[in-house]
């Protein structure tokens, strides 16, 4: 009984930081990793509130105070973090949205909220947040007069430091980072993709530099077969960001619409295609869409 009573004690705060997950309690919002699967012509206001907690000497705020989209619509959008000291400051970000009853609707793909956050003396960034609200919001009865949904942030300085991640892989010029695209890869893209089979879509082993539309057993739309594209890293990030507008009548339905994540990626394709060729000796993985 001693050893149940303890063990409740010791993993309460995992059940309950679980059970806001699952439930969407306290304004929790969701974890997601792909677009949603349906869009709906209802709309639904997203508004954003920034906070500072005392002994934190940074500026945060949002780039724009509110958005209009529609349920099920992947949107990107930017808050600014300037740390006003001279010294490298930890942050982590609470959030939660309200009213409280649409959390469980409220998806964010990608947010700086997931990790301890460090800046620089002075330094200053744009984060973006990439977050849908889900079609099933609209059925729910405790949300038919709700038209505005606040998603909050309050930046904490941080307890553990030592696990944090510079905000500066967020500014412009940053390096990319392949083990933080490979992260992304398996989060975002292996449900449908793998390095060296065809799947729900075409083998993404030695994809930099090859031909758009050419790996070897898989059925690809007109569109695609036809682009007379081939995949550069510059081309691999357009696709990412946008396959309808580079190529119109593509099958591809997933965005990637923050610029470091589709950085990151096609760093991560690049070098398992360039291991590849080292390996074997030989670029076929470029030229015909072998792995």
């Amino acid at each position: 009984m001693l050893g149940i009573m303890f063990g409740l004690v010791a993993y309460a705060p995992e059940l309950y930081r679980a059970f806001c997950g699952a439930t969407g309690y306290g304004g929790t919002t969701q974890r997601a990793y792909s677009d949603p699967t349906t869009t709906s012509d209802k709309t639904v206001t997203v508004a954003f509130d920034s906070n500072v907690a005392p002994g934190l000497p940074w500026r945060f705020e949002p780039e724009q105070r509110f958005v209009t989209v529609h349920l099920g619509e992947q949107k990107l959008v930017f808050f600014t973090a300037e740390n006003l000291s001279n010294e490298s400051i930890v942050g982590h970000a609470a959030f939660n949205v309200t009213p409280e009853t649409s959390g469980i609707y409220f998806n964010k793909i990608q947010c700086f909220c997931f990790n301890e956050e460090r800046l620089d003396p002075h330094q200053k960034v744009e984060m973006p947040v990439v977050f849908f609200v889900d079609p099933a919001f609209a059925k729910d009865p405790d949300n038919l007069h709700v038209d505005t949904i606040t998603l909050s942030y309050t930046f904490f300085r941080s307890a553990n430091p030592s696990q944090s991640k510079n905000l500066s892989r967020f500014l412009a010029d940053a390096a990319p980072d392949p083990a933080h695209g490979q992260q992304l890869f398996t989060e975002r893209c292996t449900a449908c993709h793998a390095l060296d089979a065809n799947k729900a879509g075409p083998v993404l082993g030695g994809v930099v530099g090859r031909r758009a539309g050419s790996a070897p057993g898989y059925h690809y739309s007109p569109a695609l077969k036809t682009a007379g594209l081939t995949w550069s890293t510059d081309n691999l990030d357009r696709w990412l960001a946008d396959p309808q507008k580079l190529v119109p009548g593509a099958r591809m339905p997933v965005r990637v619409l923050d610029a470091p994540s589709r950085r990151d990626i096609v760093a991560y394709l690049q070098k398992v295609g360039q291991q590849h060729i080292n390996r074997t000796g030989s670029n076929t993985a470029a030229s015909d869409g072998e792995y």
